[in-house]
């Protein structure tokens, strides 16, 4: 079950079955991953941007706004009711982000829009935890996932995935799936999130969308 709390008068908190997902208090790691995976695209006038994950809205603020007027961003959310929050009470903290006229909604899982709505510059997941280990068969994360991110892809696109915690069985699948990879630690002392950005490694092809993916719970951090 997913709840939106209200803590004093600012702040607010999103929680899952109990467990608090975000706070609008603490976003720092969500902006660098917008921020920077936009930065690294080459400069076009009309880039196509695919955010997995709305949560807040902090994510896609970030990213519309180092991305020019002609850009388009896909933001793929398995909850409408997030997208509802987004649009009401949360509106203010992002300037209501998700109204912008470059932005498209879509109801449902990131890893459909991944494997049917490519081409994408950049593909940008906040996700629940992130990758944890993943499964051979996670639909966002696993060998298979991996590479259908990369074909849907432009050849000098990115892909850049928040992370609760650093995670070196996704490092090495995302180097298996022909991606070089960086990674970030925002923030200061404390529990630090961990933000991955890859890149399609040289040499390695484009190709067409693989086959649909399974459908997975997820949700926006």
């Amino acid at each position: 079950m997913l709840e939106l709390r209200r803590r004093g008068e600012r702040d607010f908190l999103i929680t899952h079955d109990g467990r608090v997902l975000m706070t609008s208090a603490a976003h720092r790691s969500e902006s660098v991953l917008a921020e920077t995976a936009v930065s690294r695209l080459p400069p076009r006038r009309s880039p196509r941007i695919l955010v997995g994950g709305l949560g807040m809205g902090f994510t896609l603020r970030a990213a519309l706004d180092v991305l020019p007027p002609r850009a388009t961003v896909v933001v793929a959310e398995l909850h409408p009711v997030v997208v509802d929050w987004c649009r009401g009470p949360l509106a203010g903290l992002t300037g209501a982000a998700v109204d912008d006229p470059r932005v498209q909604v879509r109801i449902g899982d990131v890893a459909l829009a991944i494997a049917s709505g490519g081409p994408f510059h950049a593909v940008v997941l906040d996700l629940f935890v992130g990758p944890q280990r993943p499964a051979a068969g996670d639909p966002h994360f696993g060998p298979a996932a991996l590479r259908r991110t990369r074909d849907a892809l432009t050849p000098d696109g990115v892909f850049a995935v928040w992370s609760e915690q650093a995670d070196p069985s996704f490092e090495k699948g995302l180097a298996q799936a022909g991606f070089g990879v960086e990674k970030a630690r925002p923030g200061r002392g404390g529990l630090r999130h961990v933000v991955y950005f890859a890149f399609r490694a040289s040499g390695t092809p484009a190709g067409p969308p693989r086959g649909p993916a399974r459908r997975r719970r997820s949700s926006g951090r």
